[in-house]
């Protein structure tokens, strides 16, 4: 389980997030719902420690979070683009989590069958579709073996299309007890997935819902529903 407690982060004094509380189970998808500038992106680089927060605190499994816990998936996918597709998911294990080469390998190898990419796997990042490049990103935060995955608008540079294959994967991870936090305003996104979804506003959480419960009780999430349906809150 996921605690966020009290979360404050300030850029320049401008309060970006405001005082956040959440609590993700094991298993469960956690939707940060927005538009631009309203915090969610900034909730997963603070939780993968790219960010420092202000103030607040950040606990799983009831201890302090640990930060190679976490993965995180990049908007644009951040793959080294001199490094081929194996070594792009090498790298990491070898430097971060002082895994030995051929080990290494063998966990990456395993990882680009189980995202059938494993034809790529020589190949630089350059020479990938947008989808194949989402698939690499997702099996390189997968090798690092997380408890939590973030994915900043993973649909954000993909085709329509693709919505559909991303929401699958990410169903998949929570099958397999991850917690998933995903950042995104794709709606068609949103609808694919079982999650509980958080409407973001000026840095706070102005509504909470899970996806039954949008669908059984619409009546009680206005902004929410508005959100989605185009309308400003």
């Amino acid at each position: 389980m996921l605690n966020i407690k009290n979360l404050i982060k300030k850029f320049h004094e401008k309060i970006i997030i405001n005082d956040i509380s959440l609590t993700v189970q094991q298993g469960e998808i956690l939707v940060l719902l927005g538009g631009s500038g309203v915090g969610k992106s900034t909730i997963l680089r603070i939780l993968s420690n790219l960010e420092e927060a202000d103030s607040g605190k950040i606990e799983l499994d009831e201890e302090i979070l640990n930060f190679k816990k976490v993965g995180m998936v990049f908007q644009d996918f951040n793959l080294f683009s001199n490094l081929t597709v194996l070594q792009n998911l090498v790298y990491p294990l070898i430097y971060v989590l002082s895994i030995d080469e051929k080990k290494a390998e063998e966990i990456a190898q395993q990882m680009l069958i189980r995202f059938d990419i494993e034809h790529k796997m020589q190949n630089y990042p350059s020479s990938l579709s947008g989808g194949q490049k989402q698939r690499v990103a997702i099996a390189r935060a997968l090798c690092m073996n997380p408890k939590v995955i973030c994915m900043d608008e993973p649909t954000s540079a993909l085709d329509p299309m693709l919505t559909a294959d991303v929401a699958n994967i990410i169903q998949d991870l929570a099958k397999q007890g991850i917690i998933v936090l995903v950042a995104t305003h794709d709606i068609s996104l949103v609808d694919n997935l079982n999650s509980t979804i958080c409407l973001m506003k000026d840095g706070k959480i102005i509504e909470k819902a899970t996806s039954i419960q949008l669908k059984n009780e619409p009546e009680l999430f206005v902004q929410t529903l508005n959100f989605m349906r185009g309308k400003k809150n």
